[in-house]
């Protein structure tokens, strides 16, 4: 399952719906290894701590970087140290994680009977899962309904019908029925619906506009993250079509919008064509990729870091019709503080 999805039953076929995820991967296990704990090879490690699994199982989930130590995937010969932390991941959520309602301020911009919209600040974790148990969106929203009687936040069938990385910021829509999800849903299956994306990147495009399109899936070399492959069978579609908005001396501001949902899609698409977001760790865009090594510069490119700690993405609008009413409806968000600031910078950089 490469994005985020929950099975409808209006939908023909079983078919899921797709969208840009945050990371896809769910912790399943976490180990601590003991002060004292002498060198032990990681899968004779897991095998002796969970319960109903074998060494043959974790190996082959280690081959698939599924295991790791301290945040990285490791190989099953690897030798786990004194308080090392040792995690199973998987590309699905556990089964029964408990969703607890948290009292978490939401910038809702919209809300009626049957959705919400909700203007998600970066940093915030969507979804359960990968060591993120609390303090996510969807913690915030089983409190923010808790009081109404239909809404179920452990039921897939309600709550966030598509998804954004933590670092990203932007709209999103939660439903607060089955039937509004339904119908949602549908609109983001097809592509109906009305999405674009600010983001500052790294070089001046030569063109004002463009289409980028390759084969999205995971990187066989890492799998935490994701990769544009070449024509042939591996990965899925994707398109992106971009318009530049500003070109601000060795960065450019660009407007994107999706033509598929594949996770990380704008990251990897424009890292693709030579452009990574500014401050995206995950995909090169934290190095000086553009203009001069003078310590003045560096210390402004710091500066600008320090403004804008994440990379910069975010989801500006969201359009689509409404699923109980059939009107049209379109919300507009501001850029947040830290990117505003941080195209302010560049554009005080170039005078």
């Amino acid at each position: 399952m490469d994005e985020y999805s929950e099975i409808s039953p209006e939908l023909p076929e079983n078919k899921v719906f797709t969208e840009e995820t945050e990371d896809e991967f769910f912790e399943h296990y976490r180990v601590v290894a003991d002060k004292g704990q002498t060198p032990l090879r990681v899968d004779k490690f897991l095998a002796a701590k969970i319960e109903h699994s074998s060494r043959s199982r974790i190996q082959q989930a280690a081959e698939a970087d599924y295991v790791l130590a301290n945040g990285q995937p490791v190989k099953s010969n690897y030798k786990v140290k004194p308080c090392d932390i040792i995690t199973v991941v998987m590309d699905r959520p556990r089964r029964g994680v408990e969703i607890l309602p948290e009292n978490i301020p939401l910038d809702i911009v919209y809300e009626d009977d049957d959705i919400m919209v909700i203007n998600k600040p970066a940093g915030m974790v969507v979804h359960p899962g990968h060591g993120n148990y609390s303090g996510t969106l969807v913690n915030a929203i089983a409190w923010h309904l808790k009081d109404q009687p239909d809404f179920d936040a452990k039921d897939p069938r309600m709550g966030l019908v598509h998804r954004i990385d933590k670092d990203t910021s932007g709209l999103l829509v939660a439903a607060k029925n089955y039937i509004s999800k339904s119908r949602l849903g549908m609109q983001f299956y097809l592509k109906t619906t009305k999405r674009l994306y600010n983001a500052l990147v790294w070089g001046v495009l030569k063109n004002d506009e463009g289409r980028i399109e390759g084969n999205i899936g995971r990187d066989p070399r890492n799998k935490l993250i994701m990769t544009v492959f070449p024509e042939g069978d591996a990965g899925k579609t994707a398109v992106t079509h971009y318009r530049i908005l500003e070109r601000l001396t060795y960065t450019s501001l660009v407007e994107c919008r999706l033509e598929t949902g594949r996770t990380h899609q704008i990251r990897v698409h424009m890292k693709h064509i030579g452009h990574p977001l500014f401050n995206d760790e995950r995909y090169g865009g934290h190095e000086i990729l553009k203009g001069n090594h003078t310590a003045k510069y560096k210390q402004f490119i710091q500066n600008c870091f320090d403004i804008c700690p994440r990379q910069a993405l975010h989801a500006k609008t969201l359009g689509f019709v409404h699923p109980t009413t059939g009107k049209e409806m379109f919300w507009d968000s501001p850029l947040p503080e830290d990117m505003q600031k941080l195209i302010e910078k560049w554009e005080n950089y170039g005078k």
